[in-house]
């Protein structure tokens, strides 16, 4: 049975304030899922969440991870709102690489949301109360198919954590022949920029020029950063990371044959071998890639596959429903 949340969603009669992180493919999705399924949404700012409740007088608001570019006064300014009788609640999206930070802001909110499932457990040791397991998505509106050509082999996006860096330095031989676009900071890192270097793209890259390069390749990659405290995160908690990224589902939106590393909860939204490649080494991504470069057919069938899953099942407009019954209960 096709699951047409993400055509016809649900409507709720309820106003919510809707506080968004700064990072645009994310806020944009449950922006747009929020004033399609909620009777009123307002969208407020970071800095002046407190104003905007008061004056608005949500049934809810929801705040997106509540890190980065919070202001320092952004737990004093919950704790005021919900002394005005508004129900507060969160969606973790970065977690488990800032527990030190999300361990704390946890307990001012009423109900609490992480897109990764070691963390529910997680918070409720804490003492959060109400804590759920709720899966990101993708912005339909943003990520879909496009019609270009190809002109890229092999894409990746992202910033260079030490174990992407490690992998594409183990790909370097066999990358060295084929089109390649590796795109984000910190590259420097690699040890085979002699190879590689003329691939790399510096910087940060707009979620609308993303779609354009992810239509472009026939293959995109997919790597997890890594969940140990260091220099690249803050998870002094050292939870495991178990739930796949917001980039899992925008690829597959595309319509593109993604390769993934394999998160635990990946199977509960995918699965491998039909709607999305997977590897477990170098050698094994290598060998799979260079199969799926020589057989288009079973390129595009496994990437179809994966676009009708991900918009049937992973769309903001199918979770927002959902989050928003279990907040406002």
């Amino acid at each position: 049975m096709i699951d047409r949340t993400s055509v016809y969603p649900q409507m709720l009669d309820c106003r919510v304030l809707f506080i968004p992180q700064g990072f645009p493919a994310v806020d944009s999705g449950v922006a747009g899922a929020l004033q399609r399924c909620t009777k009123e949404c307002m969208v407020g700012t970071p800095e002046t969440m407190l104003e905007a409740a008061a004056a608005f007088r949500p049934d809810l608001m929801l705040v997106m991870n509540g890190l980065h570019v919070f202001p320092a006064n952004h737990l004093q300014q919950v704790q005021q709102i919900k002394a005005l009788g508004i129900r507060t609640g969160i969606w973790f999206v970065d977690d488990p690489y800032f527990t030190e930070d999300t361990s704390v802001i946890a307990l001012h909110y009423d109900v609490v949301f992480t897109h990764e499932l070691s963390c529910v457990s997680f918070y409720q040791s804490l003492g959060a109360a109400n804590v759920h397991y709720m899966p990101l998505g993708v912005d339909e509106q943003i990520f879909y198919p496009r019609r270009v050509d190809f002109q890229y082999d092999v894409c990746f996006i992202g910033s260079a954590f030490w174990n992407r860096v490690e992998l594409f330095d183990q790909l370097a031989p066999f990358l060295a022949d084929k089109r390649v676009v590796i795109v984000g900071g910190h590259w420097d890192r690699l040890k085979r920029t002699d190879v590689l270097g003329k691939f790399i793209r510096n910087g940060w890259m707009k979620p609308e020029e993303t779609v354009d390069y992810y239509n472009a390749s026939k293959i995109v990659l997919n790597l997890h950063r890594p969940s140990e405290m260091g220099m690249d995160n803050r998870n002094t908690h050292r939870q495991s990371a178990m739930s796949i990224n917001p980039r899992t589902y925008e690829i597959s939106a595309c319509g593109t044959l993604q390769m993934t590393d394999v998160r635990d909860d990946l199977s509960s939204h995918y699965r491998p071998g039909y709607d999305i490649e997977t590897f477990a080494s170098a050698d094994e991504l290598r060998d799979k890639m260079d199969y799926y470069l020589r057989y288009d057919r079973q390129r595009e069938h496994i990437a179809w596959r994966s676009l009708y899953t991900t918009r049937q099942n992973h769309t903001y407009t199918s979770r927002i429903p959902k989050l928003l019954s279990i907040a406002l209960s």
